[in-house]
This record gives structure tokens, C-alpha cells and sequence, in this order.
């Protein structure tokens, strides 16, 4: 069947359609084969964008809802991420049973959630966790009551069946795969020069200053920054690596590529020194032939992704009474003696007005600034310094294994030299950690970072689900070119905040002596930001969002609240 050309532009509703059914109808048969086109199913999933924007036209408005009903605890912990799973786990640890997690999705887990499509485990976001060294000790901690981490013989060892699978990663590139990310098979002497200079450069900033994971651990709040991480910061990773005389095209695409997996957007937005704090804050960067090339640090990873650990995070909430998800927070006032939370129940359509002592604002630092009642200047200068990352998780099911070009077998990570999709970041592999050998259905977690777009927000609220689907569809058929025929369903994820992006000047700006104070002893080497009443608690205080540092604020957050 063919469509005329129509004789006028269509509008933005007919163009939709069409796009959906060119997508619809992607798994039709090749030329001269009799196969039933498939009817590709999916939707939007996990996030309500709906309800965060409603949230946000209410807060214009200025004119909330009064409460109709008072709940009471001892503390509040607004907003249900990684960092507030972790300020719960602390209170809980400190003896504090008498509080209550309000969270706007329905299920608690910010970025690092877990979703089932056709019936398989997959990430909905974060998807791994590297193994923490000794300046995570929080995460350490929790990993051990986890099991997944043990004394033996005198050492510490992980559990096997949690540790990614080999193979961990490849790369498409030149038309085959590769293994590793780097590329490598092909590229001439100049190339393997650059990398190895900029192998020698890590390691040289990495012993003139000191670069930890989670970040803050580095800084204590009373100094000055380093020489070195002031003469980083003052700069795109970009501008750093032209003044380094490191132009090579394909040691820039992969550091490009570093900077959008982590960070949400690219070198010419990123810090120089969150360039150079991707590798020398775990495990280095080892060019081809460098001695350790081998021997880096294991990666902890589920079909679900981080999904695992905020679900074990989450349950003794649940059980406990402690987690109201489907809860927008509304407004947050800090008394004299203490602090109101209203919030809208979602489910029932109220507002309720929670009393307590303490609260921990766990929440984006953009929506804290928003909510809480004469903000102290701290909270509303870091909202306006920020910028945040959108990003897009596509999860395509497919029904048996896909044909693979040739080159290094198929890995948990897959990812795709220049892709052509903007931001794409390629695919997980959700049953690469299957025990059973026998290959199946599976799901496919596809990344598109969307920092770098100007518009990238808006088109990920306006643009419909097959604009999306399609996109990463055609982004996988060069290397799997029977995906059509393969995929059943893609349920697109939606982050219009995903992270905030560590811009040029932001870490001097959030570590400036004196900004933030730690009120607790505990927490003294951990500067946190707090008010008498109010301890905030959020990667975007560190400027970048993974596990370490949402998960370490939100442990030191409720060490200040228990008091």
C-alpha cells in the first residue's frame, strides 16, 4: 500500500501518525518474502511527566491547597531516590524508626529503578555499579549487609553471580565489532601515541592532586581547592585536551563518549576536571599494551540494573510504613520548632501536612529551590548554577537472539562507534547475566544522552513515543539489521532531569571554604549542606549524579537529622 504525498505540509497530529505506522510496520518482510508485517507495541513508561509538570503549574500558581489531614514523625525525608533511600537506611541504622519517605513516583528509586517488558527484568536508568574502593565505605557497608561483599581468608570478595559477565564490552566500529571501548583494531601509530599520552596524563594529575569516588571525600569544606583541580576546573575537557595537543579523532570520540555516559553531555560542556575525575577516580585510563590494561576493577550489574539495590533499599520501608509513593511534595516551611511538609497524595487527591523535628530535602536541587520556604541563599544560588542533563532509556524486547556482525562476540555493553543517533550511548544486554547458557528473548536497554541538544527538554516532552522508538530502532539495525524483525515492544523511558552536568567553574563554586557546613561531628568530613532544621541531600551537590554520591550524601543527611 502507498500513501500520495499530501498536498500540504501535515500537521503535527498526522505527522505523528505517520510515524507511527512507518514504525509499526518496520518489521514487514523483506522483497519477495510472504512474512505478516509485526505490530511493534510500547508506550511511555516509568516516569509520569504529567504529574512533575502539574507539580510545577501549581507551584507557579502560588496558591497550594490546604491540608487536610496532620500526620506526625520524628523525621521527614522528601523525595525517594538513591539519596533518600540511603538517609532512610541511616536513620534506621541510628536507631530512628519514627519517619516517612514521600516520594512523587510510584516507585521509589529516582533514576536507578528497574522495570519488567515482556515479562523480563531490564534498567529503566542506572544500570551498574563499579566495585567501591575505600573512600566509599557507605556503599561498602551497604554492600556487605547486602551480601554481595565478604571477609574471606582475610580479604574481601564479591560475590561472582552479581559481578558483570564476561564478555563486559564492545565496540562497533569500521563495519565489525571490537573488544573494549577504545578504539583500536585498524588505527594507525599517531592514534596509539595520543592515547598513551593521555594515558601518562591521568596518572600525572592523579598524583599531583587527589581524585576520589564519591567526590566529596577529596574536599573538606575549609580550603581552598588544589592548584590543579582549580587549573582543571576553569575549563571544557574539550579546550584542556586542544591545549594538551591531544586531537587525535578517535581519542576525542571516546572521551566524548566518557563524558555523555557519565555526565549527560559532551567534552565541550563538561569540566576538565570531571574529564580527567572519570578515570582517575576509579580506575585509571590504560592505553592499548599499558601494564593493568587487564586488571581493572570488577562492575557489579543485574538484568534490572542499580534497580536491584534501590529495591532492597526500598522493601524494609514498605513493610515498615515508612514509604508514600505517588506523594508530590508541595511546600516545605522550617519553623523554630520544626519543619511542615505538605504534600499531595496522588491516590486520594489530598494534601497532607506532615509535622516533624527534622526533614532531609532529598530532592533535585531545581525542585528543593522551588519548594522550601525562604530557602537559605545557598540553595537558591546552587539552583541557579546547575544545569541538568534530559536523557532517554529505550527498552526493546525482542523474541530470540539478533544476527551479529562479525568481530568480538556479543557483550553486556554494546556500543556504537559515532553513532548517528545524537547522544546515542548503545545498549545493555539485560540477560547477559543469565546463569542459563541457552539463548533467548531478551531486552535491550538503549541510552541517549540529550545534554548537548539545545532543545533536547522540549523535544522529550513533545515529541510522541514513535518519534523515540524509531530513532534507537534505527540507531541498532546497522549492527543488527534483523532487529525489526526481531523486536515485539519498546517502552520508552523519560528523564527531563536526568543530572546535573559538572560545567567549567562548578567544582570551585560548590567547594568555595565555608559554603556549607557539616552541624554533626560525624558528618565533619562531610561537608553538608544544612540549615538548623533542613539537611539536603542529592548527587546534584556534587555536580554529577552516580550511585557513590547520592548514595554517600544521603548517608551523612541522616546522621545530621538523627541528631
Amino acid at each position: 500500500m502507498s500513501l500520495a504525498p499530501p498536498s500540504s505540509p501535515p500537521s503535527p497530529r498526522r505527522r505523528q501518525l505517520l510515524q507511527a505506522a512507518a514504525l509499526l510496520a518496520a518489521g514487514s518482510a523483506l522483497p519477495g518474502c510472504e512474512k505478516a508485517p509485526r505490530t511493534l507495541e510500547g508506550g511511555f513508561a516509568g516516569i509520569d511527566m504529567q504529574r512533575g509538570h502539574a507539580l510545577r503549574e501549581m507551584l507557579q500558581k502560588g496558591s497550594l491547597p490546604e491540608p487536610s489531614v496532620v500526620r506526625r514523625a520524628q523525621v521527614i525525608i522528601a523525595g525517594g531516590g538513591v539519596a533518600g533511600l540511603a538517609a532512610a537506611r541511616s536513620l534506621r541504622l541510628a536507631g530512628v524508626e519514627d519517619f516517612a519517605l514521600l516520594e512523587l513516583e510510584d516507585q521509589a528509586g529516582g533514576n536507578s529503578r528497574g522495570a519488567m517488558v515482556g515479562g523480563i527484568a531490564c534498567p529503566m536508568g542506572a544500570h551498574y555499579l563499579p566495585v567501591p574502593g575505600d573512600d566509599a565505605s557507605e556503599v561498602q557497608d551497604l554492600l556487605e549487609e547486602l551480601g554481595l561483599r565478604q571477609r574471606v581468608a582475610g580479604r574481601w570478595r564479591y560475590d561472582e553471580r552479581h559481578l558483570c559477565h564476561s564478555p563486559q564490552e564492545r565496540l562497533y566500529f569500521e563495519g565489525e565489532w571490537q573488544e573494549g571501548l577504545l578504539p583500536v583494531q585498524g588505527v594507525g601509530e599517531a592514534t596509539l601515541a595520543q592515547y598513551r599520552r593521555f594515558s601518562e596524563r591521568v596518572d600525572a594529575l592523579s598524583k599531583a592532586a587527589r581524585f576520589t569516588m564519591p567526590m566529596l571525600k577529596a574536599f573538606d569544606g575549609k580550603r581552598p581547592l588544589s592548584p590543579t583541580h582549580q587549573a582543571l576546573d576553569a575549563l571544557s575537557f574539550g579546550a584542556w585536551l586542544t591545549q594538551e595537543g591531544l586531537d587525535d579523532a578517535h581519542l576525542r570520540w571516546y572521551l566524548d563518549y566518557c563524558c555523555r555516559d557519565d555526565y549527560g553531555a559532551g567534552m565541550a560542556r563538561v569540566s576538565a576536571w570531571a574529564g580527567i575525575h572519570y578515570f582517575a577516580s576509579r580506575h585509571g585510563f590504560h592505553a592499548p599494551g599499558d601494564a593493568g590494561t587487564d586488571d581493572r576493577e570488577g562492575v557489579l550489574t543485574w538484568p534490572e540494573g542499580n534497580g536491584w539495590l534501590t529495591q532492597r533499599l526500598a522493601v524494609p520501608l514498605r513493610e515498615g510504613g515508612q514509604l508514600a509513593t505517588g506523594t508530590s511534595v508541595l511546600r516545605i516551611t522550617e519553623g523554630r520548632h520544626g519543619v511542615e511538609v505538605d504534600a499531595l497524595n496522588h491516590a486520594s487527591g489530598n494534601v497532607e501536612r506532615w509535622q516533624a523535628p527534622r526533614c532531609v530535602v532529598a530532592l533535585p536541587v531545581f525542585l528543593a529551590a522551588r519548594v522550601v520556604r525562604n530557602p537559605p541563599a545557598f540553595l537558591t544560588e546552587t539552583a541557579q548554577r546547575l544545569s541538568w542533563a534530559p536523557w532517554l532509556v529505550a527498552n526493546i524486547h525482542i523474541d530470540a537472539p539478533l544476527t551479529d556482525r562479525a568481530g568480538a562476540a556479543p557483550a553486556w555493553d554494546n556500543v556504537l562507534y559515532a553513532d548517528a543517533n545524537p547522544g546515542g550511548l548503545g545498549y545493555v544486554d539485560a540477560g547477559h547475566q543469565r546463569l542459563d547458557p541457552r539463548p533467548g528473548p531478551t531486552v535491550l536497554t538503549y541510552y541517549q544522552a540529550l545534554g548537548d541538544l539545545p532543545d533536547g527538554r522540549q523535544q522529550l516532552a513533545t515529541q510522541p513515543w514513535a518519534h523515540w522508538a524509531q530513532a534507537a530502532m534505527q540507531s541498532l539495525a546497522g549492527p543488527h539489521p534483523d532487529l525489526a524483525e526481531r523486536a515485539t515492544r519498546v517502552d520508552i523511558t523519560r528523564y527531563g532531569h536526568a543530572m546535573s552536568i559538572p560545567t567549567p567553574g562548578l567544582l570551585g563554586w560548590l567547594h568555595q571554604p565555608g559554603r556549607y557546613r557539616a552541624p554533626d561531628k560525624r558528618v565533619a568530613v562531610l561537608p553538608t549542606p544544612a540549615t538548623a532544621r533542613l539537611a539536603f541531600a542529592h548527587s546534584d551537590w556534587s555536580g554529577y549524579s552516580v550511585f557513590e554520591e547520592a548514595f554517600t550524601r544521603g548517608h551523612a543527611a541522616g546522621l545530621v537529622a538523627a541528631g
